[in-house]
């Protein structure tokens, strides 16, 4: 008796699983509103075009969302008197951009489709994917069909999305909280092949590292001093607008310009997908999309759950 109510059990917890992962699907829209995807691309392209740097900026809010109790949206909500904006978190505040974009987006396809039918969790999804392919990257296919919280935590992002000052151990440890590994991890982190960083993110490697070359932080220091300036920007790699495998080059050079960046090469477990990516471009967009996908799968909403918000930056009560 015991044994037929531990494998019910099982198979209800299978059963569960198996839903959350079929539920999503790559054809999702293609009936209900089959010119969403192609109105996003869209935008993201023109808002790529306008300024480089907001590609970088809208694949990081996904990956921002999916860390905070997956993707779900939860990261476009405001404060109100009941929620606490994941957008005041450590890692967001003054930092996390692009939200403008989104609000366009969403009115747009809402305008299209004739009514809600994309979710906000779905749109963050999308975009990361065109703003990687508008600055030379690769594509993959999306599974879609996750829908919006009604809830956020800033308290959550503070402890969960990783810092920039973490060291391998810490990273590694970060990712597979998620369930993600270590091939994830190095092909995430290569995302930093796009965009740019705030002073006081690596103020700290280029004053005080040791594991750093001497001509890259003595360029870095120029715009950002010991005091003041938090705020000034520094490109990721040298081809900040283009993705490419310049990071990982870097790395090697120990000319990361994070310590979670160098982390990556200097003698870990790590160091051997450092220097794969380096010399195959393919490998790691191959890897990077696979990746991609998977963290995409974190915790989504699916079926009634949540909701498909008709604001982005609010829940529809």
């Amino acid at each position: 008796m015991a044994s037929g109510t531990k494998f019910l059990l099982q198979t209800f917890v299978w059963l569960a699983l198996a839903t959350t992962v079929f539920s999503l699907s790559p054809r999702f829209y293609n009936q209900v509103c089959p010119q969403a995807l192609p109105a996003i691309k869209k935008i993201v392209q023109a808002a790529v075009h306008q300024e480089r740097r907001m590609g970088a900026s809208l694949l990081r809010l996904h990956f921002h969302d999916c860390f905070v109790n997956g993707c779900d949206g939860s990261l476009l909500l405001d404060s109100t008197s009941t929620i606490d904006s994941e957008k005041n978190a450590f890692a967001n505040l003054n930092s996390a951009r692009g939200f403008e974009v989104i609000d366009q987006i969403k009115a747009e396809v809402d305008k299209v489709c004739g009514r809600p039918v994309v979710s906000c969790a779905d749109i963050l999804a999308v975009a990361a994917r065109d703003s990687v392919v508008a600055l030379g990257g690769p594509s993959w296919k999306l599974r879609l069909g996750r829908r919006d919280s009604t809830t956020a935590s800033k308290t959550l992002a503070n402890s969960v999305l990783p810092s920039p000052l973490m060291d391998l151990p810490a990273l590694i440890n970060n990712f597979k909280n998620q369930g993600l590994n270590q091939r994830d991890l190095v092909a995430l982190s290569g995302g930093h092949t796009i965009g740019l960083a705030q002073c006081f993110t690596f103020r700290n490697r280029i004053y005080n590292a040791t594991n750093i070359n001497s001509a890259f932080a003595k360029e870095r220091r120029a715009t950002c001093p010991r005091d003041g300036g938090d705020t000034n920007l520094a490109p990721l790699d040298p081809t900040p607008a283009r993705f490419d495998t310049s990071y990982f080059k870097n790395l090697v050079k120990k000319r990361g310009l994070l310590i979670s960046d160098q982390a990556l090469f200097g003698g870990g477990s790590t160091d051997d997908l450092v220097k794969i990516y380096r010399l195959n471009p393919e490998v790691f967009w191959d890897d990077f999309a696979k990746s991609m996908i998977k963290m995409g799968n974190i915790k989504p909403l699916t079926g009634k759950q949540g909701q498909i918000r008709v604001n982005c930056r609010k829940v529809n009560w």
